[in-house]
């Protein structure tokens, strides 16, 4: 199979641009037959680039079976594609459209998470759009902080093609119980998290114990769902984004 070079490498070529119909995309994604691309080189876990067809529906798509993760000695082995997962459905439910649409269903090497493609121009990261997109990295910042994201690197954050929107991506290391928040995104550090961002919060402890804490319990274990709840009545009550733990490894690597 050949191997499909993505944004850690050299030799990039974009999808064709194709406006599809957001529903249909979406039913495409859940339910239509997924035909293999390529590998994409440089992952840690296998993932592939692939096509989800339904009908006369041709959407591009990420995935990444369970039966390729690597395993880590902190990680439940076997759960990273459930994590993935549930980072789009704590995403959707904030309203803060950071992670493209993800679902858990079987594929041709089976069970794993198959997630919405972002065409994107990989010399972008989060270094280069931080000055011009700060109100979104700030959502970000939140959001890693609720999911506990142990690996936001740069790179994991990519601006559309299409229409300039930043998204967010690789979420496997998310939700673990212990504090393990690691990225790149420290330029907030100690500043006051934005009324708006507070206000949706608020909502999301609510929900967590509605709707959306429905979803997450299909996905992650009860002590992980409830650790989320804990990191957002923390973060209400702090009302200020972290700073880097002198004695932690705040930061991954690489950065992109």
């Amino acid at each position: 199979m050949p191997a499909v070079q993505l944004p850690d490498g050299p030799g990039w070529s974009h999808l064709p641009a194709v406006e599809l119909d957001p529903e249909r995309a979406s039913d495409a994604l859940r339910t239509g037959e997924l035909e293999l691309l390529g590998r994409m080189a440089w992952s840690s876990n296998a993932t592939f680039l692939v096509t989800a067809t339904l009908d006369d529906i041709e959407a591009p798509a990420v995935y990444k079976p369970q039966r390729g993760e690597r395993p880590l000695w902190d990680f439940p082995e076997g759960t990273l594609c459930n994590r993935e997962v549930a980072a789009y459905e704590l995403s959707d439910a904030l309203g803060w459209s950071i992670v493209p649409e993800t679902v858990l269903r079987d594929g041709p090497y089976g069970i794993g998470m198959v997630q919405r493609f972002i065409d994107h121009d990989p010399e972008d990261h989060y270094f280069t759009l931080l000055e011009t997109h700060q109100d979104d990295f700030k959502r970000f910042a939140a959001f890693d902080v609720l999911a506990n994201n142990a690996d936001r690197k740069g790179g994991h954050c990519l601006q559309a093609q299409s229409d300039g929107h930043v998204w967010g991506i690789d979420h496997g290391l998310t939700f673990h119980i212990a504090d393990k928040l690691r990225t790149v995104i420290w330029d907030f550090a100690g500043d006051p998290v934005p009324n708006g961002i507070l206000e949706t919060l608020e909502c999301i402890v609510g929900e967590l114990d509605g709707s959306l804490g429905h979803r997450l319990d299909e996905l992650l274990a009860a002590a992980e769902v409830e650790a989320v709840r804990d990191r957002a009545r923390s973060l209400l009550r702090r009302g200020k984004f972290p700073v880097p733990d002198e004695g932690y490894h705040s930061v991954p690597w690489p950065l992109v």
